[in-house]
């Protein structure tokens, strides 16, 4: 009896254990196969990405606005960024803490948010050096104290991406819809559109174009631009294994206003991922 036992409790732990194996490495497969029928383009600083990224997203971004304010959004909104299904990418994003400097703003946690993203085409530098991809992103009115939104969103987005050499262009274009507190929230477009190139291999400087076009709600017919010079380093590798995707990437920009309106003057940003 105990001889059966045994055998049985071997079996159980080698079938745990090999199939942990199997669903790792079928992750793994299935991240390197979805990412090579991609450009190898680096995440632009502000710019969604137009492919899909599998990371670990931190990000510490500083507002300084007309009325000579700042507030500090550490985390900037990122986290988790999957490849759960070939062609799909899942973003789960914890909600930003709020610093706050001026009088009567109290500090708290933001907006929780996710995104579903789906690449209809993509092709490598060898084979096109393009992306075209669509996703539906999400928030819940977690904030507290008036540092999230008045309800719920949904923001259907496409992305774009062309390669030329060493030099690429991504651009997105969402469209924010509130499930509530329409008048309060509106229905603002955000356009975003980064140049990047690739020096050195690893060096990435870039130069975005952020804009928002206000519809509805308190910024009704308002629109503001920022131009936003940067620069990633993207990625050093953690592992000489050949296979091995880990690595780490860092960048910094800043946002200008260009445009009469502008909600705040700059914004300086600061990124960190963990690429796995």
């Amino acid at each position: 009896m105990r001889k059966v036992i045994a055998i049985v409790l071997f079996c159980a732990v080698s079938i745990h254990c090999f199939g942990q194996r199997t669903f790792v490495s079928s992750w793994e497969k299935r991240v390197r196969v979805t990412s090579s029928q991609q450009p190898g383009w680096a995440v632009p600083v502000f710019t969604p990405s137009s492919g899909l990224v599998q990371l670990i997203r931190f990000d510490a971004v500083r507002q300084f606005t007309p009325t000579h304010t700042t507030t500090w959004s550490i985390d900037g909104g990122k986290g988790f960024n999957f490849i759960p299904w070939y062609k799909t990418e899942l973003d789960i994003n914890l909600p930003p803490f709020i610093l706050h400097n001026a009088k009567g703003n109290v500090d708290g946690p933001g907006d929780y948010s996710t995104v579903l993203k789906y690449r209809f085409l993509g092709a490598n530098e060898t084979k096109g050096d393009y992306n075209l991809s669509a996703a539906l992103a999400g928030s819940a009115p977690t904030g507290s104290y008036k540092n999230g939104s008045a309800d719920g969103t949904l923001a259907p987005t496409v992305f774009v991406g062309k390669g030329f050499g060493s030099f690429d262009v991504q651009s997105s274009a969402a469209m924010t819809l509130p499930t509530g507190h329409t008048a309060a929230i509106g229905r603002p477009i955000a356009w975003n559109t980064a140049f990047q190139d690739r020096i050195k291999r690893i060096f990435w400087p870039e130069v975005e174009f952020n804009s928002t076009f206000f519809r509805g709600g308190p910024h009704d017919g308002k629109a503001q631009t920022f131009i936003a010079p940067g620069l990633e380093v993207s990625k050093i590798k953690l592992s000489s294994g050949e296979t091995s995707r880990l690595g780490v990437v860092f960048g910094v920009g800043e946002q200008i206003a260009l445009s009469h309106y502008h909600t705040y003057n700059h914004a300086l940003s600061f990124t960190s991922r963990l690429v796995f």
